[in-house]
């Protein structure tokens, strides 16, 4: 017979057993868990999170933002890109409707402030006719204003500003170091560890008879790094345009300062086929295992989609693609000043140089284009908006009004680009595992980095030689991607003994306040025995209700998008899709990458919420629908390892 206390007695000792048999020592586990802990996210060594930002943004300290009216600097950059409040330069509020994470603000280096001074008639821009003649044509305003600016950009991009006007704008001047340190300051100022980067960064801003060679600079490094050195600029007396003569620069950056630097090229559409040389430079100088080492060295990224256009590929280069003609832009190169013919496209564009890199390798040794994805805006309105229904435009004068639409970005003889015809885009994720200067900088040297064109899509990407379809129904695809592949970037390891052909491990979920997703494709390029170039695009899985056809293509998703309500509803796509795909056509002995493209359902371009909210017309020939997507760096195979 029990008593109370021989009964509450017993429950302690039945409590205490049941608590032995819950909570065992860890010695008692590590013979059923070795090396590991029972929660799979302890210890976890690998980014789990995304962070969000824009690798190229410009104020009004950037030249040819200040002559459009950009009259806004630094705090109306990074407060914008924090989510708060601004007013634009063209008098109205803006903000995002999301912040973001990171920012690299890249002003132009040369004659970085010069506008400052000229729209102030400094002293020592007055003492010079052609600085003088600006300043005064852009006080007056209307046409004198517009001649000025066009007179300013055209001797600049020409090289013939007066050097000793151009001394004072350069770097070893007091005025230059002056400007370089607030730049870096404020970048201090808004870069808060955990809550919001700021990386310091410029733009080298080669410009070979109107064709487009930029480069964005990203420093990894704080201020007491950063103050060391004063940006590379292309402007004589003390510049280059040649990117031979920047890649010294970051080595010497590095040597000097002990720190860490990249760069980045970007709208390789508008080069002219210069960006991506397979023979020659510009210069004449052959492309040889130099050029190909020190451009695989420090350019570890691409942009491949921004506001003068997309840059993954193009419908004559990949002709068997029904989503390659996305936002095109291919009249000419930056400033039209030499209209495009065909053969320049293949050295133009992502895909392609991805390709060509493949053979280069073979012949040099050594693979130039090695490249991850980014996307950004390019704006020159200090404002990174890449939303369709939220687009500040690239300039001032492209700012919401009635009017933008109808305002050519460029028109020469050669060509036009319309105003309708720029791009909402772009935005880039960044797989890292704290939101610091060091952990992103170290994810975009490794290229574990992604594209989109404006929506906040989660995708992740792994190569390797044995995923299941278990690995990805976990709903912790990472731990197997991690583990047994590599991420987005990466080499395919060695294939264990038995391997046939590799497997991909892709996922992808809708931006949580965008559109539902139409298909996932993966790209495939590779180099052949006889050293032939090749591409295929897979779709790998796709939202319900469509199956392939007869001869494999799949049915479009359909396009609810309203033109008279700017709006589209998500009653057909998937807000996820996952899968596991194995390269059917797989030859052990070719050399090859491989990427993601992720699809959205069609949504309005930007066009379309101007013609609600200003009520006019649309121009006939713009678009006003498109499917929306994000690009996976790549991952590269190589038959020797």
């Amino acid at each position: 017979m029990f008593t109370r206390a021989s009964t509450a007695a017993c429950l302690v000792l039945v409590a205490g057993s049941a608590a032995a048999q819950i909570h065992p020592s860890p010695e008692s586990l590590s013979g059923l868990y070795p090396g590991k802990a029972y929660s799979p996210y302890a210890e976890r060594g690998f980014p789990s999170k995304v962070y969000w930002g824009d690798t190229h943004l410009h104020t009004g300290y950037s030249m040819d933002a200040g002559l459009f009216g950009n009259t806004t600097g630094h705090d109306t950059a990074y407060k914008f890109a924090r989510g708060e409040e601004v007013m634009a330069a063209s008098g109205q509020p803006a903000r995002l409707a999301r912040p973001l994470d990171w920012m690299v603000l890249t002003d132009h280096s040369d004659g970085m402030g010069l506008i400052f001074d000229l729209k102030d008639q400094k002293p020592n821009v007055m003492e010079f006719e052609q600085s003088r003649r600006w300043a005064e044509g852009l006080s007056e305003g209307g046409e004198a204003s517009a001649a000025a600016a066009l007179d300013l950009i055209t001797t600049f991009s020409q090289g013939a500003i007066d050097p000793d006007l151009m001394a004072q704008y350069s770097p070893g001047s007091a005025i230059y170091a002056t400007v370089w340190e607030t730049v870096v300051q404020k970048a201090e100022e808004y870069n808060e560890p955990g809550v919001f980067t700021a990386f310091i960064g410029y733009e080298w801003t080669s410009l070979v008879k109107g064709n487009n060679l930029h480069r964005n600079v990203v420093l990894r490094d704080n201020a007491d790094r950063a103050l060391m050195v004063e940006p590379m600029v292309t402007q004589p007396p003390v510049g280059s345009t040649d990117p031979l003569d920047l890649y010294q620069w970051l080595e010497e950056y590095e040597s000097k300062t002990g720190g860490k630097v990249l760069s980045l090229s970007h709208n390789g559409n508008l080069s002219n086929g210069l960006m991506f040389p397979t023979e020659q430079q510009y210069t004449g100088a052959p492309i040889d295992e130099n050029y190909s080492r020190l451009r695989h060295k420090w350019e570890p990224l691409y942009e491949f989609t921004q506001i003068k256009g997309d840059g993954e590929t193009h419908p004559v280069l990949s002709p068997e693609d029904e989503f390659a003609d996305y936002e095109t832009w291919d009249v000419g190169n930056l400033d039209l000043t030499e209209a495009k013919t065909e053969d320049m496209l293949k050295r133009e564009y992502a895909r392609e140089a991805l390709k060509q890199g493949l053979a280069l390798e073979k012949k040099l040794g050594v693979n130039p284009y090695k490249f991850g994805a980014v996307g950004s805006t390019d704006s020159h309105t200090s404002l990174t908006t890449a939303d369709s229904d939220n687009y500040f435009g690239k300039a001032t004068n492209a700012e919401p009004s009635p009017t933008r639409m109808q305002h050519p970005f460029t028109k020469t003889d050669k060509g036009t680009f319309e105003g309708y015809e720029l791009v909402a885009s772009g935005y880039t994720g960044v797989w890292a595992e704290e939101n610091s200067r060091k952990a992103l900088w170290d994810a975009m040297a490794r290229k574990e980095t992604y594209a989109t064109t404006g929506p906040r899509m989660m995708v992740r990407f792994f190569g390797g030689w044995d995923y299941s379809e278990t690995d990805l129904r976990s709903r912790q695809p990472a731990f197997a991607g991690y583990e047994r592949g590599v991420p987005m970037g990466g080499d395919l390891r060695a294939a264990p003994d038995g391997a046939e052909a590799p497997t991909f491990m892709v996922y992808a979920l809708r931006d949580p306040v965008g559109a539902n997703l139409d298909r996932i494709q993966i790209v495939k390029g590779w180099m052949d025995a006889a050293g032939d170039l090749h591409e295929a695009v897979y779709d790998v899985a796709w939202s319900q209700g469509r199956e392939p056809d007869a001869d494999g293509k799949l049915p479009a998703v359909g396009n609810t998008v309203d033109l008279d309500a700017a709006s589209f509803t998500n009653t057909i796509g998937a807000p996820e899709l996952m899968t596991v795909w194995t390269d059917p056509d797989f030859d052990a002995g070719e050399a090859a990458f491989y990427y993601a493209r992720v699809l959205e359902i069609p949504t309005p371009r930007w066009v379309v919420y101007d013609k609600v909210r200003f009520g006019v017309e649309i121009p006939a020939e713009a678009q006003t629908s498109h499917q929306e997507r994000a690009y996976t760096s790549a991952i590269w195979y190589g038959p020797e390892g």
